[in-house]
């Protein structure tokens, strides 16, 4: 019993040290590090890129509530016809930025938001003809679209599949009534799980329930309650987000008092909760925050060694740049990062004064790049060879991170990290640190970087 006291005090001892703030790491460096843009950084990027291939983001801002614990660049709005204004201006970015695409084929296209629900069927129909007439699509490639499910029905999910859609996500987040009257996101699981039988029934290759911990009320109960109504629906991938509480940020997350919310101890439970439930019953752990059935693609890229990271999360294509298109949406064109205007008035001026959507963006050095190969082999595949990036970027690995490896030492001496002379690797039961773990690579963090912007890494 004492043996059993000790080694929980221990575990809560290492949470509470590494529970400090931390980027996430789609991308490295992180948009908080973008600066204003003087010239677009696409064109010049576009010459030295040997990627043969392109994924699409589109953002769709708009939703018809607002959700509190959001973070995203969205618009709450019920006036649809917004979105009809909205689709003209995507076309214009469309043609003015048609070029990064010359000679290659589009392989994904994701929509996010916002909520891309929130557009009516004749608005995704038009959406996917100008995409369609704009950009020459592989034949089998990913579509996949983000979905508020309270704003859809069986018929709104059939459309989307005669458009094209392979892969669709349902925000569920969590399904205890008391969770979701203090998030402002009350919804009818029932009916979540009718669409995603639903979606199965219509043949879509993979179908996503998105759930969020470590948002305010919830608790192990409640939330055991949540992973079984997942269970039951048993889709093809689940991404478990940890909720960023950034009230200096998002003004909406100010509605909930920060007394609600579980500690990083009682989140870290939530998260290991999680883990083992979907774990035991088949689910491959993806990263940092993703399932999935293993006969599902991005288990079999994980299993490969062939999984990816970028700013819409996990990818199967390592080999493709990503043009995003709309209000706030970001590019990653060979070495640079480039992001439109977040606010959607300056989105619309830009286009009809014909500038760049662009405001603000990123050139990456040669450290940028060694050091976002790191970061990215870890966040993937919690592993880092350092025979490839040696081989890669022309350095010897333990002299150009010799900093790095010594703000690692405490985490090894805490069972959180491997460190040999062919790799660092991160153990299992040392996932939830990993974006603790990855910020020792940061060299913008190492600069007596401000974390406050960051959410706690746990």
């Amino acid at each position: 019993m004492t043996h059993a006291i000790n080694e929980q005090h221990q575990a809560v001892s290492t949470i509470t040290k590494y529970a400090l703030n931390a980027p996430r790491y789609t991308s490295y460096p992180t948009a908080l590090k973008f600066e204003p843009l003087q010239i677009d950084p696409l064109p010049p990027a576009l010459n030295i890129s040997k990627a043969p291939a392109v994924i699409l983001y589109v953002h769709i801002p708009f939703c018809k509530t607002l959700c509190y614990y959001c973070g995203c660049n969205k618009m709450v709005t019920r006036h649809n016809e917004k979105a009809d204004e909205y689709l003209d201006y995507l076309e214009k970015e469309i043609l003015s930025k048609r070029y990064l695409t010359e000679g290659r084929r589009v392989v994904s296209l994701h929509l996010g938001g916002g909520s891309p629900s929130f557009l009516s069927k004749t608005q995704h129909t038009y959406l996917m003809y100008l995409l369609k007439k704009h950009f020459t699509f592989e034949a089998g490639a990913e579509l996949s679209i983000e979905l508020d499910p309270r704003n859809i029905d069986k018929r709104y999910l059939q459309n989307l599949k005669c458009l094209g859609y392979t892969r669709i996500s349902f925000g569920l987040q969590d399904t205890d009534y008391n969770v979701q009257k203090t998030i402002n996101r009350v919804q009818s699981t029932s009916h979540i799980a009718d669409l995603v039988f639903e979606a199965r029934s219509l043949g879509f290759d993979s179908v996503n329930l998105d759930l969020i911990y470590g948002l305010p009320n919830q608790s192990l109960d409640t939330f055991s309650s949540t992973i079984a109504a997942t269970k039951a629906m048993m889709p093809d991938r689940i991404s478990l987000f940890s909720y960023a509480h950034l009230p200096e940020r998002f003004a909406a997350q100010r509605k909930f008092a920060e007394e609600t919310l579980p500690n990083s101890e009682e989140k870290a439970s939530l998260y290991d909760l999680a883990v083992k439930s979907f774990t035991s019953i088949g689910y491959e752990m993806i990263g940092l925050d993703h399932f999935a059935l293993s006969k599902d693609s991005l288990a079999i890229a994980k299993n490969k060694g062939l999984l990816h990271r970028n700013f819409q999360g996990y990818t199967l294509r390592g080999d493709a740049d990503l043009i995003g298109f709309g209000v706030s949406a970001i590019s990653t064109v060979g070495n640079a990062y480039a992001q439109n205007a977040k606010d959607l008035k300056e989105y619309y001026s830009r286009l009809d004064n014909h500038l760049p959507c662009s405001k603000v963006g990123l050139s990456l050095t040669v450290d940028d790049l060694i050091r976002r190969d790191v970061i990215s082999s870890l966040m993937c595949n919690l592993v880092v060879y350092k025979q490839a990036i040696e081989s890669k970027h022309h350095i010897k690995f333990d002299e150009y991170f010799a900093s790095a490896l010594d703000n690692l030492a405490e985490m090894k001496q805490d069972g959180l990290i491997e460190i040999t002379s062919e790799y660092i690797r991160v153990p299992e039961s040392a996932r939830i640190y990993i974006r603790a773990i990855c910020a020792r690579f940061d060299a913008y963090l190492n600069r007596s970087e401000t974390l406050s912007s960051y959410s706690r890494a746990i």
